[in-house]
């Protein structure tokens, strides 16, 4: 008669564990380095695209020396392209201005707005030609007339009982079609003509 000893092997029990805890840290390993892959996609996308817009920013923008009060019913804008910026078409610029008028012919939220079409040349005085540009480094001057009427004036003098008067306050945004804005507060701390308002 033949006698068989069956004995328990755990060796090949231990290796089948030991091969599952494997396949499931390869499986980890591909989910983790997939979600860090797609992770450094979307950081390069999202760099790649503020530095478009902030490169688009710059390079079409205004850059305000200085604004004074002209006369009753204008401010003279002192102005060139900001450092970097590409050629600007003087009428794709547009303005906008702002002001709450207590003593207008229409009092409180007074608005303006207009286009730098009528630019000249800081040193010459003359007026940019059809085919001219703004281009950067140079320097450059607008009137902007703040008296457009009822429901529209941000004067600085309070001539014939319509400007803001002495301590006032006007917004002022400047907007480059394709490009970047400039805002800046006109603070009007003195009504003579040459005064500084910004």
């Amino acid at each position: 008669m033949n006698e068989e000893n069956i004995t328990n092997d755990n060796l090949g029990s231990i290796g089948i564990g030991a091969m599952i805890v494997f396949i499931a840290l390869i499986l980890v390993a591909a989910v983790a380095s997939a979600v860090i892959i797609q992770t450094g996609e979307k950081l390069q996308q999202n760099a790649q695209q503020t530095g478009s817009d902030t490169q688009r920013e710059i390079s079409g923008k205004v850059t305000l020396n200085s604004v004074i009060v002209k006369d009753a019913n204008t401010f003279r804008v002192y102005f060139e392209s900001s450092p970097g910026s590409d050629v600007l078409d003087e009428d794709q610029i547009e303005w906008q201005m702002s002001c709450t008028n207590p003593n207008g012919l229409t009092t409180g939220y007074q608005y303006l707005n207009g286009d730098f079409g009528a630019t000249v040349h800081a040193a010459s005085g003359a007026a940019l030609g059809a085919a001219e540009d703004i281009d950067s480094g140079s320097s450059y001057i607008i009137d902007l007339t703040v008296d457009g009427g009822s429901g529209a004036q941000c004067q600085a003098d309070i001539a014939a009982n319509n400007g803001l008067g002495l301590n006032s306050e006007v917004t002022l945004w400047i907007h480059v079609n394709g490009g970047g804005s400039t805002y800046e507060t006109l603070y009007i701390s003195d009504l003579t003509p040459g005064s500084l308002v910004i």
